[in-house]
């Protein structure tokens, strides 16, 4: 086909339903070999046993078939066994793989709730929480101090520090 050209709806649906055809008959096939093989198989390793015979010879059959079933027991066990083991190695891999790859937090958005919707939201409508945090807080008073605006002498300061000055050169 061309790019130009489009195919009509009616020769797509007629390729559509040949190809449906087509897809169909091969399940048919696959199924009757499906069967014919499992005919094969049940033919080959579980013979129709010979009941004719005394009973020592139908009790050597039933030994044989037990065998048989303890030998299928011991490998279907061994392959749950596997499947299990394989199971949980893929299991400890995926946890792996989380904890390299590591939890991406979403963006947190803000949200304007009181402390007492809070706790009601977190434990339901029945409970009555109040939460009034200012009201548990310490009452501290400030101390105002009080400094000396003493616009006194100035020249008296002076001196009060030149006396200061000399203790400290004398020694």
């Amino acid at each position: 086909m061309t790019e130009g050209k489009k195919m009509t709806s009616s020769r797509r649906h007629h390729l559509k339903s040949l190809m449906l055809q087509i897809a169909a008959s091969w399940i048919e096939q696959e199924k009757k070999d499906i069967e014919e093989a499992k005919v094969a198989y049940m033919a080959e390793s579980c013979p129709s046993p010979d009941v004719s015979g005394d009973q020592a010879a139908l009790m050597e059959i039933c030994r044989k078939i037990h065998a048989a079933l303890d030998k299928l027991d011991d490998e279907r066990y061994d392959a749950e066994a596997k499947v299990q083991k394989a199971d949980k190695e893929i299991e400890d891999l995926k946890m792996k793989v989380v904890e390299l790859a590591g939890v991406k937090k979403p963006a947190l958005k803000k949200v304007r709730m009181s402390a007492d919707a809070m706790l009601q939201a977190l434990l339901g409508g029945k409970h009555k929480v109040t939460m009034d945090l200012r009201a548990n807080l310490k009452q501290v008073k400030k101390e105002v101090k009080e400094e000396v605006a003493d616009a006194g002498d100035w020249r008296k300061n002076i001196e009060d520090k030149a006396d200061r000055k000399k203790m400290f050169e004398t020694s």
